[in-house]
This record gives C-alpha cells, sequence and structure tokens, in this order.
C-alpha cells in the first residue's frame, strides 16, 4: 500500500510557536473532580502505531505464527519486557514500564476510533476531529472539551473564565485547534539571539503598541520557563531527542501554579511499511523518555496528571515481505500518569485467529478511544457527559464514558 505524502500544508496551520503567542497563563479548574488541580496532556502518534509490537500479545498462540521474524519473546537477546503474562511490551520502554509496575500506567489494547478505512489523512482528521467520520478539520475535540468545561478563576479582571490549554509544536495539532485560547509554545531550533534583543524590542513596542509589548513579555517568560533543557541534541517531533525536548518544554510550563492544565503534542513518522523492527525501537524510545520526562518535570502535580497517547489506526496482523506492516486497524493506546489507575492492561481481547481478525488482515478493535477520553475527562476534568457526546464527540451518544481509568 502506498502512503500519502503527509506535508504541513495538506492541514490548514493555526497556532503560534516559541516567541510570541496570544494567550498567557490559564486559571485553575473550579470544579475538577474530587477537588484536585489537574493535568491533561494529549499525544498524538502520527503514521500508525503497530499496537502489536508496542505490545505484544506473546500468550496469544497465533502471535509469533503472524508476526514470524519480527515477533517479540518473553526470552532470547532482546526480550520483551513483561507485563502481566500475556502481554509484553517493547524492550524499548523500560520507563513505561517501570510505571506500569508502579501502578501509574495503562494500556488499553485492541483500540481504535470509529474509523475503519485506512487512510493516514483522514484517519488523523477522524482521531483529532473527534467525529466519526473524516473532513472536519475546523476544530478539535480537546479544544472543545476545554470551552465545556466549567468556569475557573479569573487572571485579570474582565479576562475570560475559560480553561485554556498548550499547544506545542511549530504547528497545532488539529486536535486543539478552536475558539477556546490556547497558548503556543515551540522548542527554538534558532541561534539564541542576544542578551539584550528581547529588553530592546519591549521598550519599543512599549511606546507604538502596548498590546503587542504585553504578549512578547508573556513569550519570554514563557521561553525562560520551558528552557534551559538538558537533551543536548535538538530534533523534530519525528525524532526521539525532539519528542523528549518537547516533553520536557510542555511538563515545565504545566508544572507552573498559573500555567495551562491541558496540552496536546504531536509526535511523527509511526508508519513502519519497512524494516520495522529498528524503526520503531527507535520511535518507541522516544516515545518512553517523554513519558518518563513529564513524570520528572510534573514533580508533584504529577499525581494528577493523566496522559493519554493515541493514534489514528493500527497495521496489519501478518508482516509483508519488507520486514514491516501496512495500515491496519486495531491498535494500542498508552495511559500515563499519577492520577491513571494502572498496572493493567485493560482489554477486550478478540484473538488472532484468521476469523477473529477484522477483515481477515487486522487486529479487530473493541474498545472505542472516545469512550477512554470521556472517561478520563469526566473523572479527572469534571467535564459533562452530555457535553462529550454532543459537542466534543458530536453522535457519540452510544459510546460511554468508560469508568474506572482514574484514582
Amino acid at each position: 500500500m502506498l502512503c500519502e505524502n503527509i506535508s504541513p500544508t495538506r492541514r490548514a496551520v493555526l497556532g503560534a510557536s516559541g516567541a510570541l503567542f496570544a494567550w498567557a497563563f490559564m486559571p485553575r479548574f473550579a470544579h475538577a473532580a474530587g477537588g484536585r488541580d489537574p493535568r491533561f496532556v494529549t499525544i498524538i502518534l502520527r503514521g500508525a502505531l503497530d499496537g502489536l509490537t508496542a505490545v505484544p500479545p506473546i500468550g496469544d498462540p497465533n502471535y509469533e505464527g503472524l508476526r514470524q521474524q519480527i515477533a517479540l519473546r518473553f526470552d532470547g537477546d532482546k526480550p520483551a519486557l513483561p507485563l502481566d503474562g500475556f502481554f509484553g511490551l517493547h524492550p524499548s520502554m523500560p520507563k513505561f514500564q517501570k510505571m506500569f509496575q508502579a501502578k501509574e500506567a495503562a494500556v488499553v489494547h485492541a483500540s481504535a476510533t470509529a474509523y475503519r478505512e485506512r487512510s493516514h489523512f483522514d484517519g488523523q482528521d477522524v482521531l483529532e476531529s473527534g467525529y466519526s467520520t473524516p473532513g472536519h478539520v475546523e476544530t478539535g475535540w480537546l479544544n472543545r472539551l476545554l470551552e465545556g468545561l466549567p468556569a475557573g478563576e479569573k487572571i485579570a479582571p474582565g479576562a475570560s473564565e475559560r480553561v485554556r490549554g498548550l499547544s506545542v509544536g511549530a504547528n497545532a495539532p488539529l486536535v486543539i485547534r478552536g475558539k477556546a485560547p490556547v497558548l503556543g509554545w515551540a522548542p527554538s531550533v534558532l541561534k539564541a539571539a542576544d542578551g539584550d534583543l528581547a529588553p530592546r524590542l519591549a521598550q519599543l513596542y512599549g511606546k507604538t503598541d502596548p498590546l503587542l509589548s504585553e504578549l512578547l513579555k508573556e513569550g519570554i517568560e514563557t521561553g525562560k520557563i520551558a528552557s534551559g533543557l538538558d537533551v543536548k541534541a535538538r530534533g523534530g517531533p519525528g525524532d526521539p531527542n525532539g519528542m523528549e525536548q518537547m516533553a520536557r518544554g510542555a511538563a515545565r510550563l504545566l508544572a507552573q501554579p498559573e500555567g495551562p492544565r491541558v496540552a496536546a503534542l504531536a509526535f511523527e513518522g509511526w508508519d513502519t511499511h519497512a524494516q520495522e523492527t529498528e524503526r520503531l525501537a527507535k520511535l518507541l524510545s522516544g516515545l518512553d523518555n517523554s513519558l518518563a520526562a513529564f513524570r520528572e518535570e510534573l514533580g508533584p502535580v504529577w499525581k494528577d496528571t493523566a496522559i493519554v497517547v493515541a493514534t489514528e489506526f493500527g497495521r496489519t496482523a501478518r508482516i509483508n515481505g519488507t520486514e514491516g506492516t501496512d495500515h491496519g486497524t486495531g491498535t494500542t493506546a498508552f495511559l500515563a500518569g499519577g492520577a491513571v489507575a494502572g498496572g493493567r492492561v485493560i482489554t477486550d481481547w478478540p484473538g488472532l485467529k484468521d476469523s477473529q481478525l477484522f477483515e481477515a488482515r487486522d487486529l479487530a478493535a473493541t474498545t472505542d478511544i472516545r469512550a477512554v477520553v470521556k472517561g478520563m475527562a469526566v473523572d479527572l476534568l469534571g467535564a459533562s457527559a452530555g457535553h462529550l457526546a454532543d459537542v466534543v464527540f458530536p453522535g457519540s451518544q452510544a459510546v460511554q464514558p468508560m469508568k474506572g481509568l482514574i484514582v
């Protein structure tokens, strides 16, 4: 199967990066579930993660025959990390395994959106827009969730009482685009400016454009909080170092007492048609380090944090002739955070017999990812189930919020 050439111009580009943005720090949730001060992070993996390699069902008698030379085992040179005896974890994710063992992480296997075709663009539209069909690219479900959350404390007289979010990356992911104000931040890829440049610009615009001067000041402060990272090498959202850098910066902003509470990131490059073993090992290492960076940088607020990692669809159950996998259906979602009821693989496992595969080729999806997000939004953020069904995920009344995901 040929892949579409994914380019930034394919979607409407919205949102700001590093230096300037339109909104400053955010109010706290006024009525978050349990009276806590939560953080909710969504990480999109673009390109379709192979859930059968990320979290291999080693206990399924048909797994090894389908995966052949790329199958993972609990023994050998690079054994899978044990989760529960039936499922393993890719060896590139030891930090996630430690979170899992500490009951701060979970896996949702055989999950998917409502989409059953295999186009990256359409699959990503459905995943990020929250609609059950593609073509809705004006707003994302996370932004509409922000719009419907209980009002928070005012950040200034006359300011909006709505909770606002954080978009990480040069372009705002569709999932967080919309009417609710969003802070934008991206790691700098440019040479650092002279130390006196920012003060000189602030002085200039303070006389000619007070509004822009204030935004510049806010941008400088945000940059100071998110910068100073320990990551030496820089990379983009498809590079392990770039992933970790994005995560660390986001976590530092989320950790601020008056900072944002909801964030969205997108990591690229998860399309593994050929030579999957080496490529996915590298990418999963980046994801593992990113989740660990959130845990490290969030500090005390980690206990009230929930992160959901999702992708547009999965991969075929059988490998192809180039030791890779093609576009599929069911896949794996990851949950992490001190607020997550972890230490378990959540699944209604469909099995891997030919008769159990979707269209005789893919892992069948038995869990709707919308149910997962709804459950977390209700129990962590105090979101309304009605608003989730009608506005956040339009037409999803039959998809009930999953219970028991948040402690």
